[in-house]
């Protein structure tokens, strides 16, 4: 779910081992996003996990579903996203979900777009069912197009994504952003590489 940045300050989950923001773009990782009921993890809920494994830059498996929620989708996340109640009434519940996405992302690094804030959702649901929280390291997509599309009026996954003429159709699902995400990435992977930069300095 694609947000404008907020402060995570007050609900922000401290690990003894904390995981790193990368300096690099790599080959393999699993790109993630989520589509929540707000913005607080500590008080709105996940209504659908997504992500992509990709192994030598290639997208191999992909993972998503549909979360129930406890709570009511408001009309506003419905018109956002297109996900309403009657969606998520046979769709597996929160602990059963993140289970199976915990396990899908494995150790891999992480990706996302302003991926703090989905690492935040998902640390809150699996320390609360499951006693235990992601440890991975992650490449965030928001600091790379800060550094490599500094001339765009923002840097939201659409305006991104409209810069490099990509379909924007279906934004702001899952699976869609994620999509959407990973393409944005090799190509700033490959303004790198053409910039003869193998790491962000």
């Amino acid at each position: 779910m694609q947000h404008s940045l907020f402060q995570l300050s007050t609900c922000e989950i401290k690990h003894p081992h904390k995981p790193k923001s990368l300096k690099a773009f790599p080959d393999n990782y699993v790109v993630l996003d989520i589509e929540t009921t707000g913005l607080n993890p500590r008080e709105n809920e996940i209504i659908e996990l997504s992500a992509l494994k990709v192994e030598n830059n290639r997208v191999v498996k992909q993972f998503s579903t549909l979360v129930k929620p406890e709570g009511r989708i408001s009309s506003y996340i419905t018109s956002l996203t297109g996900i309403t109640q009657s969606m998520t009434e046979n769709a597996p519940d929160i602990k059963s979900a993140i289970k199976l996405f915990s396990d899908f992302c494995s150790d891999s690094i992480i990706m996302g777009h302003n991926v703090k804030f989905d690492i935040s959702f998902i640390n809150t649901n699996l320390e609360k069912h499951h006693n235990t929280h992601f440890s991975n390291d992650y490449v965030d997509t928001l600091r790379l197009a800060r550094i490599y599309l500094k001339t765009l009026p923002n840097r939201k996954l659409g305006t991104i994504a409209s810069f490099f003429n990509l379909d924007t159709t279906g934004m702001h699902r899952g699976l869609k952003d994620c999509i959407v995400t990973n393409i944005c990435f090799q190509k700033m992977k490959e303004m790198a590489k053409n910039a003869s930069q193998n790491s962000i300095e």
